[in-house]
């Protein structure tokens, strides 16, 4: 376990007006984070920590807002579902935070949501799962894109490429079993056929006899591999080491360098998958909304750490960007007050998207805020 004390809340992220002020009745303002900075999802949750800890001190810098600091208190729940509960629960009794943000994976997610909601906390989850925000709950959000929301994007350029029957294998842990689910869900509201699926546990080695029947199974045009973590990339390479010659998609729960490094450049070249404006920030015109935002982000963050910005850390960015822009708004750092400000939130660019939220809506994201990036040359572009 891992703790951090830091005077936080990102100036970079923010071209909010924030002289537009809060109460400065409360000296001190609280939030708390439960990461899994390392562990099996470290390649998520290191990048998100590290994130944090780069806007804390670059608000810290600038004296703070409006002269008011605020602490992040950060826990690293190594991906343990029971040591995020754990966390979510001393950061409220104990170390008396107004929001929280974390849950790196579906698992930490869920265990974190069920104290928030019992405290009337609000928290911002960093997972993907669609089952954090449906049915929507009175203190939970999130900022990744919903797997369904992945599996619709993919089925939506495999339309334009004239795609109608695929294979998929799927990883059986939390996000993939999630995933496979909601692809299987909304693949006939595209005129999808799922010829033959296939499931791998996380922990496998070798996934060739399960693509080796994908490749015998006949009338198969592509390949979906939803899932996160080292599976992908062990995919990815078995799919190249088979020769298969079919177009291959992943799931966002990969969109990292680390994937394209993990599967080996020449296996990954090719390989489809939808992700976010913060990865291609240097091919977005100047008049894209999100442009400055990500382009600022991604040169803070590869300048700080030496090492390519990706996907995750954007989900922690946002995650603060959000509570600091509601708690500005708000002009209180209460947590009801908090909750009830998120919930109004419209049109506020995040590296991830752009957000709007509603009594309705605890995501704020549409597919609009997906690109469909290609790996060419050991790198992302836009998808043609």
């Amino acid at each position: 376990m891992i703790k951090f004390l830091k005077t936080t809340v990102p100036a970079t992220i923010l071209a909010l007006g924030l002289a537009g002020g809060w109460s400065a009745a409360q000296a001190e303002i609280r939030l708390g984070a439960s990461i899994s900075a390392t562990g099996p999802a470290a390649f998520l949750g290191d990048p998100e920590a590290k994130t944090l800890e780069m806007l804390v001190a670059e608000l810290n810098e600038k004296g703070g807002i409006n002269g008011e600091q605020i602490k992040l208190v950060m826990y690293d729940d190594g991906g343990d579902a029971n040591k995020a509960r754990t966390f979510a629960t001393r950061l409220i009794e104990d170390d008396e935070v107004v929001a929280i943000i974390g849950g790196t994976t579906t698992g930490t997610a869920m265990s974190i949501l069920s104290v928030a909601e019992d405290a009337e906390i609000p928290f911002i989850a960093l997972a993907g799962a669609i089952e954090i925000i449906k049915p929507v709950r009175a203190y939970t959000f999130k900022t990744p894109h919903t797997d369904r929301m992945a599996c619709q994007k993919i089925y939506e350029d495999m339309g334009k490429r004239g795609i109608t029957k695929i294979g998929l294998i799927s990883g059986t842990d939390g996000f993939g079993a999630s995933m496979e689910a909601q692809c299987k869900d909304v693949a006939k509201d595209y005129k999808i056929e799922i010829i033959v699926d296939e499931t791998y546990d996380p922990k496998d080695a070798d996934m060739t006899a399960q693509l080796t029947k994908i490749r015998n199974t006949g009338g198969i045009q592509a390949v979906l591999n939803p899932g996160f973590g080292q599976g992908p990339s062990i995919v990815t390479r078995n799919y190249h080491q088979l020769g298969i010659e079919l177009p291959l998609y992943q799931s966002h729960g990969v969109a990292s360098s680390g994937f394209i490094e993990l599967a080996g450049k020449q296996a990954a070249d090719g390989v489809r998958l939808p992700g976010t404006a913060l990865l291609v920030a240097d091919l977005l015109s100047k008049d894209d909304p999100q442009q400055p935002l990500v382009t600022a982000y991604k040169t803070k963050f590869e300048e700080r750490y030496k090492m390519p910005v990706g996907t995750f850390g954007g989900y922690a960015h946002d995650a603060l960007l959000i509570i600091t822009d509601a708690v500005t708004r708000a002009g209180s750092a209460e947590p009801q007050a908090i909750r009830d400000a998120i919930e109004k939130t419209s049109g506020l660019a995040g590296a991830t998207g752009i957000y709007t939220f509603s009594p309705e809506d605890h995501l704020g994201l549409d597919l609009s805020a997906f690109r469909m990036l290609e790996i060419k040359d050991g790198g992302w572009t836009l998808a043609e």
